[in-house]
């Protein structure tokens, strides 16, 4: 591991390890946060507060900076002490609000324009016929400290109008976990976990938690279904107890922009790769930044041109550099077995992925008719421990073959068997469980055929698609 590991070590004895893990997503390099980052640097760096910045004011920036933030007087900078720097001219995140990652608003996230795209994408061609009237539960409630992702509404709402389209099962959508009970669930026929993040079924009293987990359980291995998408492999594999205390503290969140701004610092200023950052290097760095600002030779970069080629002056996110690789602190190994595997790393949204169809014998793969597809989403790998073909039967996967070196590396440590499975069905009891990968972004729920394999998963949950779901490695 990288010596920035001790960065995510860090922030897991914070409480904050599922905030970090992911919510790195949401900034997409520096995206949104970038036009206040450009503010705050620029206002450290424009020390006579006249609106522009000259190279000897830019470099003495640069120069104090690096004398305030090398505390051991090594002469180098480390990532972990450009991040504690970076930290201070950042504006702070604000405070996690008590419940706040357990609270969303089903509607405000889905505009008409994106739920008209899914509705006009919904297949025409008719679903398997019920074999009595289905009920489905839609489970769209957050851990604390989990990602809530954007899309959780607008997959509830394409859940809804496939169920309605031929009666194929009607739909209860739920942003509580308490009504995941022994009662309330003999009214359903599968839950379906929309992209459920952290411990989604924790309740700070532990008798509470042990009742719902063992009535989710109950459930499924009584002959019930379960079907999930995307995040809901992003659940259990963190410190729940500590992420709880993170969100419901009303402390300070935690600063995911200076994060990324001291990884990409380090990636565009460590020449020899030796993990570190000289002096040297950090005034080369300083200016190349104002050959690359000034454009116009003029010897000036005002406040605007600073922030609008702020991005341009950093290479890509480096995710190696964010030291992800902590070791996971399994909270409920059952869910984690049950759902097929745990979330390691993603690639972001928009990468694209060639989609290879593993079993194009299946009625959950008909859709596609045995012909690879590619898709641009964020999408998940797995800890190579606990996703295994032994434990599921693969439906769909990366060709990881198709991806390029380059797309590769931005992984650390990838699996060995080079096994990244999408789409997967599996046994729990008497129980059925379908996962689907992809669904973080709204477009993939303007897919004709993802909704169509979405819905044969979901038949599959409720018993009334029947599949071939013997593991594929016997």
């Amino acid at each position: 591991m990288r010596q920035n590991g001790s960065i995510a070590t860090t922030y897991i004895w914070a409480g904050a390890a599922v905030l970090l893990v992911t919510g790195i997503a949401s900034l997409r390099a520096q995206g949104q946060d970038g036009g206040r980052t450009a503010q705050a640097l620029f206002a450290a760096l424009d020390t006579d507060k006249d609106g522009t910045l000259t190279r000897p004011e830019l470099e003495s920036g640069f120069k104090s900076w690096f004398t305030a933030w090398d505390n051991t007087h090594s002469g180098t900078l480390t990532q972990p002490q450009i991040l504690a720097g970076i930290s201070k001219l950042l504006p702070a995140p604000p405070p996690v609000k008590p419940g706040q990652a357990n609270t969303f608003n089903p509607a405000g996230n889905s505009t008409p324009i994106t739920v008209d795209a899914m509705m006009a994408a919904l297949p025409t061609a008719p679903g398997t016929k019920p074999m009595h009237q289905r009920k489905l539960l839609v489970m769209a409630h957050t851990g604390a400290g989990g990602f809530v992702h954007a899309s959780i509404p607008l997959a509830a709402k394409a859940v809804e109008a496939m169920g309605n389209q031929g009666g194929l099962w009607t739909t209860t959508v739920s942003y509580d976990a308490a009504d995941i009970n022994t009662d309330n669930l003999k009214k359903y026929d599968a839950i379906f976990l929309d992209s459920t993040t952290a411990c989604f079924l924790d309740d700070p009293d532990p008798a509470v938690t042990a009742a719902r987990r063992a009535a989710f359980l109950d459930f499924v291995r009584d002959g019930k279904g379960i079907a999930a998408i995307h995040a809901a492999t992003d659940s259990y594999h963190t410190d729940c107890l500590a992420s709880e205390a993170a969100a419901t503290s009303g402390g300070p969140g935690m600063n995911l922009g200076a994060l990324v701004l001291a990884a990409r610092l380090v990636t565009a200023a460590d020449k020899d790769n030796d993990e570190t950052v000289s002096q040297q290097e950090w005034a080369a760095l300083a200016g190349d930044w104002f050959q690359k600002l000034d454009t116009g030779n003029t010897g000036n970069v005002t406040r605007a041109d600073f922030v609008a080629h702020f991005n341009s002056l950093l290479p890509p996110l480096d995710m190696r550099r964010l030291g992800l690789e902590s070791k996971p602190v399994l909270q409920w190994p059952e869910f984690n077995t049950l759902i097929g595997g745990y979330f390691k790393f993603h690639w972001p949204d928009p990468q694209l992925i060639s989609v290879k169809i593993d079993d194009p014998n299946s009625p959950l793969t008909a859709m596609f008719h045995g012909k690879e597809f590619e898709i641009h989403d964020e999408t998940y790998t797995f800890e190579q421990e606990s996703f295994s073909r032994k434990n599921v039967h693969v439906l769909t996967s990366i060709d990881y073959d198709k991806m390029s070196a380059e797309d590769k590396a931005k992984e650390a440590h990838p699996r060995t068997d080079a096994d990244y499975a999408l789409s997967y069905i599996r046994r729990e009891g008497k129980g059925r469980v379908f996962y689907e990968g992809h669904g973080h972004s709204d477009r993939v729920y303007a897919m004709t055929p993802m909704l169509e394999h979405l819905r044969a998963g979901i038949q599959y949950a409720l018993g009334d698609l029947k599949a071939d779901d013997s593991p594929s490695v016997k």
